[in-house]
């Protein structure tokens, strides 16, 4: 394999831009040119592919959101506008793609995988949600719980000295994880997850019991996939008398430089994934599952409906939150 191109694609997360610089090393250590495909899936239809040089990637690592930009591309899910994104790819020469990004990324790469022989694709699970199957955890996850945790326990000061609820929101789609870490993590008194059926005169309930026993605030993590924040408060004063306020955390969550553990996770992946093209591997997306790197084929990755949800630490959340 002589050229590879690599792309960002959906929603950005922290950690992208390591991702990108690792595949970018690798390849050219190991004498393979690399193209940088700008604007995503969009950027293939408009011929938008320049080739990146060593320094192309320098001072990246540390930089949040991704240099090559990202754009929704709904139109890629069209066959023959798929094939024009093709072409060009065989214009420029290229063998090899990698793409950066979530569940509707990966089904372009395999689109692309399923309909040329000579182009492989590899995908590489870049989204805060954590809510792609094949690898505990993606690229920017952590970096979003530590943001998340650090805005909480800011919200919780201004809680205490007012004796207030506070219904917080977070991302994650479909998702529950990002909510769940963030509220084992903040010490939340209850946490709504769309995995999980909670009943809010249950929440309400425990949030009057602690006032009675002498709380002074009270923290609901809610994910947005359950619930918007807005009508988690609204539903929880039909059930007690709460002072309840709502914190949309929104898009500050997919910002930041990332943390230390996307950082390595990042450069694990986009090497592996240089890996597997150098091998003629086609059709995978690349994961760590217990601290050891893993190639899952994308049919096998849509087969499963949902990333697997981790209950036991949701039940301890629960345990420690009485």
């Amino acid at each position: 394999m002589k050229r590879i191109a690599v792309l960002t694609s959906g929603g950005d997360s922290p950690g992208m831009n390591a991702a990108v610089r690792a595949v970018v090393r690798k390849a050219i250590y190991n004498n393979i040119e690399v193209f940088g495909v700008y604007q995503g899936y969009q950027g293939l239809l408009d011929d938008n592919i320049h080739k990146l040089e060593l320094g192309s990637v320098g001072d990246t690592i540390q930089r949040g959101g991704t240099f090559l930009y990202s754009a929704r591309c709904p139109q890629f899910k069209d066959e023959s506008v798929r094939q024009k994104g093709i072409e060009n790819l065989h214009k420029h020469g290229i063998e090899g793609l990698v793409v950066v990004g979530g569940d509707g990324s990966y089904r372009g790469a395999q689109r692309i995988s399923e309909e040329t022989t000579d182009i492989k694709t590899i995908g590489i699970p870049g989204t805060i949600d954590n809510d792609i199957n094949g690898t505990d955890f993606t690229i920017g996850f952590d970096t979003a719980l530590n943001t998340i945790i650090d805005c909480v326990d800011k919200i919780r000061d201004t809680a205490s000295s007012h004796a207030r609820t506070f219904v917080v929101e977070v991302m994650g789609r479909d998702c529950g994880d990002l909510a769940l870490w963030a509220g084992l993590s903040v010490g939340a008194e209850t946490i709504l997850v769309p995995e999980e059926h909670t009943d809010i005169k249950d929440v309400a309930e425990k949030i009057e019991s602690g006032i009675k026993r002498g709380k002074k605030h009270s923290i609901v993590m809610v994910a947005e996939g359950c619930m918007s924040g807005h009508e988690c408060a609204e539903q929880l004063t039909k059930y007690i008398n709460v002072d309840a306020r709502v914190s949309v955390l929104g898009h500050i969550q997919r910002g930041g430089s990332p943390s230390g553990v996307d950082r390595v996770l990042a450069s694990r992946l986009g090497g592996y994934a240089v890996e597997l093209l150098m091998q003629g591997q086609t059709g995978f997306g690349v994961g760590i599952q217990n601290n050891q790197l893993t190639a899952t084929p994308f049919d096998e990755i849509f087969n499963n409906e949902s990333h697997k949800f981790n209950t036991r630490i949701y039940d301890l959340a629960k345990e420690l939150s009485i």
